[in-house]
């Protein structure tokens, strides 16, 4: 049974990602605070370089709550106080700035009067930051179980509704190109009978940014009670659906202007493409010849060399102007 390779320790290794910004943990989970907790977590996120230079007591003025307060929002975080955590906010605010200069501006959300410069700006830098931040999350081993079980699974059966339903149907065409059963589901009476018909030998994905998305929840937690092995794709591992078997953690910010599911997509597509290609690596001579077949399925359907460049010269010559007579 094939198997992804664990690091040897050479000296050639890649080294590891960097560990997950403070900011970042909280951001994950903020819905599973209490109220007063949220407010304080959410202004951290929000500035976290004001609240690394204020005090606990001018904190907690400015999200209207107690000190008290403050102090049980640091320990569920796994601080053992404020003074821990403005140190943490303080010393990574330091490295994100000697790395990237000055990005506060195109870290905030889109005004309704920025230029289409900005827009583009704030959008490159976003996704960006989704992506990077969604591999810095990434928990490797969780990763790792999830691919052994998925390259012995019978079937695989992914849930997704709205945005997360186009990252499922990417991530089921991943699969089918490489020779895995796969399917995927957006609709939530066909989900829950897809559900149904697991077992101890298939996997199930559901895909949710908030982790709330009822209909996905409730396949998942069918295939669950059927003995499929679960996973979850989420921003949010406290979320309802995270009593999946295995959580793998995206990390996109998404607010008003982006709440058309933009970097949140391309954290779940990175997700997506680390489990194609750890299974293309450890099902390599499979996964090789299953691609070059349906490569070679579709190729009469692409546009040869020639027939390309007489389409270009056509082109050009309806789009150059007739010349003057004299």
């Amino acid at each position: 049974m094939a198997q992804i390779p664990k690091p040897s320790g050479g000296r050639g290794d890649v080294p590891p990602p960097p560990v997950p910004t403070t900011v970042l943990r909280i951001r994950s989970l903020l819905p599973s605070l209490a109220p007063a907790e949220q407010r304080v977590a959410q202004r951290v996120v929000d500035d976290p370089e004001r609240a690394a230079a204020s005090s606990i007591t001018q904190l907690a003025k400015d999200c209207a709550t107690s000190e008290a307060t403050v102090i049980r929002f640091c320990r569920t975080i796994d601080f053992s106080g404020y003074r821990e955590l403005r140190l943490a906010l303080a010393t990574e605010a330091g490295q994100a700035r000697g790395a990237r200069g000055d990005t506060t501006e195109l870290a905030s959300d889109i005004n309704p009067d920025d230029t289409l410069v900005t827009v583009v700006q704030k959008i490159a830098y976003t996704d960006a930051r989704a992506v990077e931040e969604t591999g810095a999350a990434m928990d490797v081993e969780v990763l790792r179980a999830v691919i052994d079980a998925m390259s012995n699974a019978r079937r695989v059966d992914v849930y997704g509704v709205g945005a997360s339903a186009f990252v499922g149907a990417d991530l089921q065409q991943k699969l089918h190109r490489i020779g895995l059963t796969s399917f995927a589901w957006s609709d939530a009476h066909v989900m829950l009978t897809s559900a149904a018909l697991l077992d101890e030998s298939d996997v199930a994905i559901g895909i949710s940014h908030s982790g709330t998305t009822i209909d996905t929840v409730q396949a998942l937690t069918e295939a669950g009670r059927r003995g499929a092995r679960t996973v979850a794709i989420t921003n949010f591992p406290r979320s309802p659906i995270g009593f999946a078997d295995h959580v793998l953690t995206t990390a996109a910010r998404e607010t008003m202007f982006r709440s058309g599911a933009t970097a949140s997509r391309l954290a779940q597509l990175t997700v997506v493409d680390c489990l194609f290609v750890g299974l293309a690596q450890i099902r390599y001579t499979d996964s090789r010849t299953a691609l070059e077949t349906t490569y070679e399925a579709v190729r009469g359907l692409r546009l040869s060399d020639d027939r390309r460049r007489r389409r270009n010269e056509a082109s050009a010559a309806r789009n150059t102007p007739a010349g003057n007579d004299d």
